[in-house]
């Protein structure tokens, strides 16, 4: 066994592990953490298999900016701790069921007997000025550009639905329109009454 077997292995294990945790672990926080761990694996592994690029935006854009959300989000609600203890015995043996279920099928798919070394062997060494960031935007606005520009049209729709959905305006709400605001007159709005002076006597 190489030593690039065991650096994979090792990833490898820390992934699996990392990812049963998140899963298992109560503590929201420490699960995002452990999911933290899951990518920086994860990355390490595409590192293994000379996809520098694929890595870098990894940990870039899930660890950097994705996780810090979900952190953020999970420290600043009330997440009711008891009550994730007290359901999680009740769903252990069907969660179990179903990940042992969904264990087999990976491994009926993607076993030794259809994706060992014998069936896919390993790729040739790439030189040591290939430039992987190059070729996969090369490949990428070349070969496929009409799906990446279609993928790209397909975010754009969904994050302006998610803009117009979250802007709805509610009955209950109070708003301002700025515009209204400036285009208002004095007279409009304050009316001065005159009264004569009263004596009592």
């Amino acid at each position: 066994m190489t030593f690039e077997s065991l650096v994979f292995d090792f990833f490898a294990a820390v992934l699996l592990w990392s990812a049963a945790m998140v899963v298992v672990i109560r503590n929201p926080v420490k699960a995002a953490l452990f999911l933290v761990l899951a990518f920086v694996s994860a990355a390490s592994i595409w590192m293994l298999a000379e996809a520098e690029f694929l890595a870098i935006v990894l940990v870039l854009v899930y660890v950097g900016a994705v996780m810090v959300l979900f952190l953020f989000v999970v420290m600043m609600i009330d997440v009711n701790l008891a009550a994730l203890k007290q359901g999680f015995r009740a769903y252990l043996p069907l969660g179990g069921v179903v990940a042992l279920l969904m264990v087999v099928e990976i491994a009926l798919v993607v076993g030794p007997a259809r994706f060992g070394l014998h069936k896919v062997p390993a790729p040739a060494p790439l030189p040591s000025h290939y430039d992987n960031t190059r070729a996969l935007g090369t490949l990428l606005y070349t070969t496929y550009v009409y799906p990446f520009e279609i993928a790209a049209a397909l975010l754009l729709v969904a994050i302006v639905a998610a803009i117009a959905l979250t802007m709805r305006r509610r009955p209950e709400t109070k708003y301002q329109d700025p515009s209204r605001q400036v285009n208002v007159r004095a007279q409009d709005r304050v009316r001065l009454v005159k009264m004569p002076a009263e004596r009592r006597g």
